[in-house]
């Protein structure tokens, strides 16, 4: 025979509020951080409802004090109370905060702000973010979902994937992250929170990489991309991209010497609108000649002259495995006012395919102009 624990004089406390609806909408103002957690566990869902009541209004009440719903803070058991895990004892948690304004409003516009620390749990699932992110994303415009606080530990990343992408990244202050095993293929729009400290994600990874891209270079300190282009996962990359680099700001040494590594493995190499002028292709051709497995090259939206993309051709000639290849329209077909010149461009591809003439090999490659508006075919056969 077993005899059941009987009831906390806390949850009790709950019970007997919940059974009085007068009191119990009055009592979020004045409620004890003990007695709110168990409050909002039982009447989660009506909170969400009562806000898309204030969220749907055209005329809010003068009396509206709520701007922000703080989740965070909340202890490690919170929210699988929340799911009704009863093997777990909860911990004390801090209160659930309701603000009358933000000391940080970026987002004007939306009525609502609601905070939230993302801290992925391996052991349990993520039912409380996949109910929350489904409610912000459902009421776009009405809130903004903000994350101050990002905890990554040893997941699956198309698990923290899914999640990130229903939060606002550019709230993002604070970054921790454990092991990141078995990522292959990073892409990254270089955020903000990146930003002087991608040191710290490379060395959360385990293996090697195989495909790199980076768009927006130009966020990341020249200490992040000299750790980037050092890091000894970097080291057997099949692909990379960077579009944005800006070299002129940064010194090319870390990304030469990151090419030298990869030339035995390197497939496809992207270098697009990266500020690349006429010096940094004589210093890029000598590493580029060696690349044997270069399937696919693209320096679009750089500014060459015609002498340096001959130069190109010339050194890149070698690689018979080249499929692809896309260059700037060069320097040289352009008008003061930034506009192509066809006659001169049309001079310029008979050039060109005079130059794939003498080297004696069918070759096709485009030229951009740019901001990768118009293309033109160079090709011989």
């Amino acid at each position: 025979m077993s005899i059941r624990a009987p009831l906390t004089l806390l949850r009790l406390a709950g019970r007997s509020l919940l059974r009085d609806p007068a009191s119990a909408i009055a009592a979020p103002e004045y409620l004890p951080a003990e007695l709110f957690p168990q409050f909002f566990i039982q009447v989660f869902k009506a909170v969400l409802d009562g806000l898309d009541v204030l969220l749907a209004q055209e005329v809010r009440p003068r009396r509206r004090k709520l701007r922000v719903l703080d989740l965070r803070n909340t202890g490690a058991n919170f929210w699988r109370m929340w799911c009704e895990d009863s093997t777990q004892k909860c911990s004390q948690t801090g209160p659930v905060a309701v603000h009358s304004s933000s000391p940080d409003m970026q987002h004007p516009l939306a009525p609502l702000e609601v905070f939230l620390d993302l801290k992925f749990n391996e052991r349990d699932g993520d039912e409380f973010l996949k109910y929350i992110l489904q409610w912000a994303q459902q009421r776009e415009g009405l809130l903004h979902l903000c994350c101050k606080t990002l905890r990554i530990p040893e997941v699956p990343f198309q698990r923290v994937r899914r999640v990130l992408d229903g939060v606002q990244l550019d709230c993002i202050q604070e970054v921790e992250m454990l092991r990141l095993r078995h990522l292959r293929d990073l892409n990254m729009a270089s955020p903000s929170f990146l930003r002087g400290h991608l040191d710290q994600m490379l060395r959360c990874l385990q293996t090697p990489l195989d495909k790199l891209s980076i768009i927006n270079c130009q966020r990341l300190t020249h200490s992040d991309l000299t750790h980037l282009f050092q890091g000894p996962n970097l080291r057997q990359l099949k692909s990379l991209h960077l579009f944005g680099l800006r070299l002129a700001d940064f010194s090319l040494e870390p990304l030469l010497a990151l090419l030298e590594a990869v030339v035995p493995t390197l497939e496809d190499l992207g270098l697009d609108h990266c500020g690349m002028v006429d010096s940094h292709v004589e210093a890029i051709l000598p590493v580029l000649s060696r690349c044997r497995q270069l399937r696919e090259f693209t320096m679009s939206e750089n500014n060459f002259s015609v002498a340096s993309v001959e130069k190109l051709l010339r050194h890149t000639a070698g690689l018979r495995s080249l499929e692809r290849e896309l260059y700037p329209v060069p320097l040289e077909c352009y008008r003061i006012q930034g506009t192509v010149n066809q006659q001169r461009l049309a001079l310029i591809q008979a050039e060109l395919t005079g130059t794939l003439r003498e080297l004696g090999q069918p070759r096709s490659i485009l030229l951009a102009t740019k901001h990768c508006s118009e293309f033109y075919d160079v090709a011989f056969s």
